[in-house]
């Protein structure tokens, strides 16, 4: 079972080198799983993993604004509507991966603490 683990979080690292911050989460997530008192490396590369995945979603909302505020002011209204709408996408993704990462917290991850620093970690975390 160590095995699994270690496995898992070597895929979450490599994931991490190559910039696939979904997948980094599909494999902390596993790793949380198998054993929710996680290292200090291991809870760091859960938060890169999630801040990752929410800082690009971030910023694509931040241009599709922007471009929407430019379509806006030339009265494009259909381009508008169709910016709209990709909007509503993008607030669906990142609704969801704060509720993913919020559910992992409050069940697994904070009522796993043993020690004052991981749960002052997590909570930090959930606030962010």
């Amino acid at each position: 079972m160590a095995g699994d683990h270690e496995t898992l979080v070597f895929k979450a690292k490599l994931a991490e080198q190559a910039e696939r911050y979904d997948e980094m989460v599909t494999f902390m997530k596993a790793v949380v799983k198998s054993n929710a008192e996680l290292t200090v490396e291991e809870r760091n590369l859960l938060s890169v993993a999630y801040k990752n995945g929410i800082g690009s979603r971030r910023a694509s909302w931040r241009i599709v604004s922007s471009i929407e505020q430019k379509e806006e002011s030339k009265g494009n209204e259909g381009n508008v509507k169709i910016i709209r709408d990709y909007k509503k996408t993008l607030h669906k993704e990142l609704s969801e991966i704060c509720t993913d990462i919020l559910t992992l917290l409050d069940q697994d991850l904070v009522p796993a603490c043993q020690t004052g620093e991981s749960k002052v970690f997590f909570l930090k975390m959930k606030g962010d």
